[in-house]
């Protein structure tokens, strides 16, 4: 067997047009498709990451909220890689998206940072 690439990843979000101002007007993820889901009253949004990934974002109501500090197990956080950390910050920023300082990743050498969702969920960039 062998798993070679993501197909997608999935994350619950709490508030529709706060997820696709953040995921597709912010950080700039084109929208697929999006499904009203009346049997469940929920919406599911499908972006495109890349040529072969894709985000699905559910749209869900009375979801508990994010377990941090300390950090459950299950997903940590999702990280993307761009070209320049910093210019990255610059334009997040900009758009008023708070993100951490910057730092070196110690075992790769590249910068990197975090910011968070409007739900926290917590973004990596990475170069």
């Amino acid at each position: 067997m062998k798993l070679n690439m993501i197909h997608h990843i999935a994350i619950i979000c709490s508030d529709r047009e706060a997820a696709l101002d953040f995921y597709h007007n912010r950080l700039g993820f084109d929208i697929i498709r999006e499904i009203y889901r009346e049997e469940r009253d929920d919406y599911k949004i499908d972006l495109r990451i890349d040529e072969t990934t894709e985000l699905e974002l559910f749209i869900m109501r009375d979801r508990p909220s994010r377990v941090t500090n300390p950090e459950a197990y299950g997903l940590r956080h999702l990280a993307f890689r761009v070209p320049c950390v910093r210019e990255t910050v610059r334009e997040l920023e900009a758009m008023g998206i708070v993100c951490e300082p910057v730092r070196q990743d110690t075992v790769t050498g590249g910068e990197m940072t975090f910011f968070r969702d409007p739900d926290g969920l917590p973004l990596e960039i990475h170069e």
